[in-house]
């Protein structure tokens, strides 16, 4: 089934309530649904509606929820047990909204919280494994995630972990050593994957047992290798628009596409990293994603 998310508006944690021109989520979830996706990604906790409206808001608009992203300081063990109850927020609010039996449960979407020296020098690691863990804050890191992926399971929720640039984990080797360490699912983003230094269609082959939820995003890498040649921070990658419109950026989409069939049930989250604005690019750009992946079969 193929979701959206409210990011792809330009409504996620650094701009909702920060930023001008961020759309109201009720507009999104119109915006979602006319452009014929079947679920939506939860967004900043409360912007798509709290708990019991935000049931209310899903089934008016006659769409599931796919996941909801939550960063934690997985390596960080004095901080991680009063993050792992703050996880149980999220998952109240997945038990609120209540998907149907026809689609799949959310996931939850578990990303590490990074540092300031990794926002610094986004997409490094792939050739810079100084940036890296070493062997100590690796058997933090696996233990905290264990903690997290525990309390999702006792209840009831499948949890997936979202490798993304400029945190601890973003490139191939650190995803690797994820799965390694860990028993937690990954949710492939085909777009930090492209700025991490990575291959998605090689990642869909080496990766695909593991591979429990799906986020499909084009990016230009053009853009991203200039960020790195100027140690610039993070926070460029949106302001370059490194992410695009399926099929214009750098993504084999087709490769990833074939490797999918037969292979990947669950959600299909189309994303499209964007700072918000209000000329209409945003929503048409998810019409021609949704559009493009229709033509595919999807």
């Amino acid at each position: 089934m193929v979701a959206n998310a409210p990011v792809s508006y330009g409504a996620f944690e650094l701009t909702v309530g920060i930023l001008p021109d961020v759309p109201e989520g009720a507009e999104v979830l119109d915006e979602v649904a006319l452009a014929g996706y079947a679920g939506i990604d939860l967004g900043p906790l409360g912007y798509l509606g709290d708990k019991k409206e935000l049931g209310e808001n899903l089934a008016g608009h006659g769409l599931g929820l796919a996941g909801g992203f939550f960063e934690l300081p997985f390596s960080d063990p004095e901080k991680m047990p009063a993050a792992t109850k703050e996880l149980d927020v999220l998952l109240d609010v997945f038990d609120a909204a209540g998907n149907d039996g026809q689609a799949p449960k959310p996931r939850p979407t578990l990303a590490d919280a990074g540092s300031d020296l990794r926002r610094s020098r986004p997409g490094q690691a792939a050739t810079d494994r100084s940036l890296g863990f070493d062997a100590a804050a690796w058997k933090h890191f696996a233990h905290g995630v264990e903690m997290a992926v525990a309390r999702c399971r006792a209840r009831g929720y499948e949890p997936t972990f979202h490798h993304e640039t400029g945190t601890h984990i973003e490139a191939p080797w650190e995803i690797e050593k994820v799965l390694e360490l860990t028993s937690i699912g990954l949710c492939l983003d085909t777009g930090h994957l492209l700025l991490g230094g990575g291959d998605p269609v090689r990642a869909m082959r080496d990766w695909g047992s593991r591979i429990n939820h799906m986020h499909l995003k084009d990016a230009r890498r053009a853009v991203v290798e200039q960020i790195v040649r100027e140690a610039a921070p993070v926070a460029e990658i949106w302001r370059r628009k490194a992410f695009c419109r399926l099929g214009d950026g750098d993504l084999d989409v087709d490769g990833v596409l074939e490797a999918m069939r037969g292979a990947y049930s669950g959600w299909l989250v189309v994303e499209q990293d964007v700072l918000p604005d209000r000329n209409g690019q945003a929503a048409a750009d998810q019409r021609a994603n949704r559009q493009y992946l229709a033509a595919r079969g999807f």
